[in-house]
């Protein structure tokens, strides 16, 4: 342990599908006591997965976190299309099934960079308004494009009719911060002149923070086609019973599992030098008392302060800065020109 403050760590939680990703955050206010708790990427209630958890002072570094890439598995049903893009909204268009070439075709076409229409429903603020909010009063939302990248998309699994048409797929996505796969469903339809929504998504890795390391991983269920045909048919059977909310409350409800309050007390991260890696940044010490006495005071920035040459630091990078003793420090950034400035310093 080398924090200052034991609730100063990063938790890797198994999100299950159903709660909100802001009441999945409970279970770890309960385990280590605290209230300050920060999420770096929403998952939708409807999305299973991680979520990488900074607590305490840590949640200053939620917003860096969150701009890494991602990697999840999604399952497309296709020959239907949602206004929310997934399973819970209303059906708004019908199309025919789209032949295994012309989905195969189009899965290669979204490859790289390209710019994407969110989803109107989304937490996108217009006008300082939630997109989501405006949709449902019956607005229409208009948002404007965003660049996303697609570094790989891979077919795992295709459930196919007699005709050889797909009904349903399961594609693995890395993608860059601010994609959303609900999208991607929708625009790879679009493209086999077919429409598609979602009836699961799984998020696997945010930047070098996997799945398998999260408390509650355990607990999550095998997510494949077959699993998530019977999910959506366990929806339907329960929304024909009562109204939406309450089922997703029903399937939203917190839990105060002892068993995994104490996985969350194994395996948070103290934010110590391997973490920071995992994070992606690089590494530095402060040599002496003194320059971290002149580190926290916000002191002109030279490389006779670290263990590193600050030159030998990459352009366009962050830097995480720890004491002699490996006690973290803050952040600080290099930029293209190669200028060193303060990210932020925990006092």
């Amino acid at each position: 342990m080398n924090q200052n403050n034991s609730n100063d760590s990063i938790v890797l939680l198994a999100k299950k599908n159903g709660p909100t990703s802001f009441s999945s955050l409970h279970i770890i206010k309960k385990a280590l006591g605290t209230t300050k708790v920060g999420h770096t990427g929403t998952l939708d209630s409807f999305a299973q997965g991680l979520l990488v958890v900074c607590t305490g002072r840590l949640t200053k570094l939620a917003g860096n976190i969150t701009e890494f890439d991602k990697t999840y598995e999604a399952i497309l049903k296709f020959g239907s299309e949602t206004d929310t893009l997934e399973y819970t909204g209303k059906i708004v268009k019908k199309t025919a099934l789209p032949s295994i070439e012309q989905f195969q075709n189009a899965i290669k076409s979204f490859l790289g960079e390209s710019l994407q229409a969110p989803p109107a429903f989304s937490a996108i603020h217009i006008n300082g308004k939630r997109a989501s909010d405006l949709a449902r009063s019956g607005n229409v939302v208009e948002i404007p494009k965003r660049k996303i990248t697609v570094y790989a998309a891979e077919i795992s699994e295709t459930v196919c009719n007699s005709n050889n048409q797909v009904e349903y797929a399961k594609i693995t996505f890395k993608v860059s911060k601010g994609t959303y796969i609900r999208c991607l469903a929708r625009d790879i339809a679009y493209k086999c002149g077919s429409s598609a929504h979602l009836i699961g998504l799984y998020r696997t890795q945010v930047g070098n923070f996997s799945i398998k390391n999260a408390a509650g991983y355990s607990e999550l269920a095998d997510f494949s086609i077959e699993n998530a045909r019977k999910n959506l048919k366990k929806y339907e059977e329960d929304k024909s019973k009562t109204d939406i909310n309450e089922s997703l409350n029903k399937k939203a409800k917190i839990s105060d599992d002892e068993k995994l309050k104490q996985e969350i007390l194994e395996k948070k991260k103290d934010f110590d030098p391997q973490t920071a890696n995992l994070c992606g940044f690089e590494v530095i010490n402060i040599i002496n008392k003194n320059d971290e006495f002149a580190f926290k005071n916000g002191k002109p920035l030279h490389s006779a302060m670290f263990n590193k040459n600050l030159k030998e630091i990459k352009n366009d990078s962050l830097c995480a800065v720890f004491s002699f003793e490996n006690i973290f420090l803050g952040l600080i950034f290099k930029n293209n020109e190669g200028r060193i400035s303060y990210k932020f310093v925990l006092s």
